[in-house]
């Protein structure tokens, strides 16, 4: 009697249901992911368990998402050890923000063909705690995922995604190693997270925008299709800026061409204090933001060096000032939505100090004759486009721990974040201070050591505010 005979169960076509019975190829689609020691995997849709059975849980822990409850529960019981959860829910309204409290996270699963193009967006997105996806699709979108320009595959789906993900087709799967039977072929295909000096720099929030319109109506002219963006004369100058002829279309661009462009259309916008962005707010996109952006991390430019009470000397260069451990002014800003979350930034590799590392919502130096309430205004500014007002609601005297610097920690709220400086900011997004409770426990050496203090200093603060709302 097979295992759904046993549950008195069978494949429910609302949820795509089609559970692969071919063990080898179970256990060959694990191998992909390369596990290592302490590694945590995620898969969505276990069913009953066909790539569950080969995960080395002796050696990594898992997280499934399942949305059928008996499905849930049987596996529950069949894979009870401490290293694996189920989560009995939709995989559309996981918040893969937890995960970042697990280290290196990597994902798998056979997708449900129904809801896959979401899925895919959904877990992808940043900021996204995943290095690796190995993944079963209908062969239709695995097609769309891996396919290059001037086919009739390519699309907005392959452009977004291959920014940022080195995509590989694995293997076809015939229809038969499934039951119930789909009528279509399968394509495993393989998801690789690109190292971030790989990845162009652009807004992403802008860079979809520009991409989804001109992509809208793939037939026509880019001329046509992006003036629903901004003016068609910017367009044109855009494209021939960029060797591009008028006529083309949004298939003929590969996804580095479609960076250069929308950078070079986000430049051509004429911003100023009144002018709104085409989906009517008030804030302009990061690609066109201040001039202040220009080179804020100059090892020359002169800081505020002080005393041990915080008494202004001179202005010393950055550089010298971090290499001989002077006493210097800091500010860090902690920015909260209406929900009590906590924006996080991730710093870019390019940072002399901390690269990489997660930290405040914005942070700097003072420089040279600034006071620490202008500083922490210009630094919400030119590394988060936020014209807010912040409250100053703490004071950390200079140590090893803070890098020699007095810190003065602010505190703003906004409700988003979208005009990130990509030139400091890898990637940044909102959390609940829970999660960020957990990650600080688990994972200290993923944070910058300064914003390490400024947390556990306001972190009751934090908590105070969220409760007044």
């Amino acid at each position: 009697m097979s295992t759904l005979e046993k549950l008195g169960a069978s494949p429910r076509k609302s949820l795509g249901q089609n559970f692969l019975h071919d063990n080898n190829l179970a256990r060959w689609i694990v191998e992909r992911l390369e596990l290592k020691p302490g590694e945590h995997v995620l898969e969505i849709g276990p069913g009953l368990g066909a790539l569950t059975e080969w995960l080395p849980l002796d050696r990594v822990s898992a997280t499934l998402l399942e949305k059928d409850r008996l499905f849930a529960s049987f596996l529950q019981e069949r894979f009870s050890l401490p290293s694996l959860k189920v989560r009995l829910g939709d995989a559309l309204q996981y918040d893969k923000r937890t995960l970042f409290c697990k280290g290196e996270v990597k994902l798998v699963g056979n997708l449900p063909y129904y809801v896959s193009t979401a899925l895919l967006f959904h877990f992808s997105a940043e900021p996204c705690p995943i290095s690796r996806m190995v993944l079963t699709l209908q062969k239709e979108v695995g097609d769309r995922l891996t396919a290059s320009p001037r086919t009739g595959e390519y699309g907005s789906l392959s452009v977004l995604l291959q920014r940022r993900w080195q995509i590989k087709r694995l293997r076809v799967l015939s229809p038969s190693v499934f039951l119930p039977r789909p009528e279509v072929d399968s394509l495993v295909v393989e998801l690789r997270k690109k190292q971030p000096e790989d990845v162009p720099e652009i807004s992403e929030q802008w860079f979809e925008r520009v991409v989804k319109a001109g992509f809208s109506e793939r037939r026509k002219k880019l001329t046509n299709t992006l003036s629903k963006l901004i003016p068609s004369k910017a367009v044109e100058e855009a494209l021939a800026a960029g060797g591009l002829s008028g006529l083309s279309r949004a298939e003929e661009l590969s996804p580095g061409a479609w960076v250069n462009l929308a950078k070079r259309l986000g430049d051509a916008l004429d911003w100023d204090a009144n002018h709104l962005r085409p989906d009517g707010s008030g804030q302009p996109p990061a690609v066109a933001l201040v001039a202040a952006r220009a080179d804020a991390t100059d090892p020359r430019e002169s800081l505020q060096v002080v005393d041990e009470h915080d008494h202004p000397i001179r202005g010393v260069d950055r550089a010298t000032v971090h290499a001989d451990k002077l006493l210097h002014r800091a500010v860090h800003i902690f920015v909260l939505n209406s929900a009590g979350e906590l924006f996080l930034q991730r710093r870019s590799y390019r940072k002399d100090t901390f690269p990489r590392k997660w930290d405040s919502s914005a942070a700097g130096h003072v420089d040279l004759g600034e006071s620490y309430d202008v500083c922490a205004s210009r630094e919400l500014c030119e590394e988060l486009g936020l014209t807010v007002d912040p409250i100053e609601i703490a004071r950390i005297a200079a140590s090893e721990k803070t890098g020699q610097e007095f810190i003065r920690v602010y505190l703003a709220e906004a409700e988003e974040v979208v005009d990130l400086n990509e030139q400091e900011i890898e990637t940044g997004g909102f959390f609940p201070l829970s999660i960020v409770d957990e990650w600080v426990e688990s994972r200290p050496e993923d944070f910058a050591s300064g914003f390490l203090e400024c947390y556990r200093e306001v972190r009751v603060r934090l908590g105070e505010v969220k409760s007044e709302r």
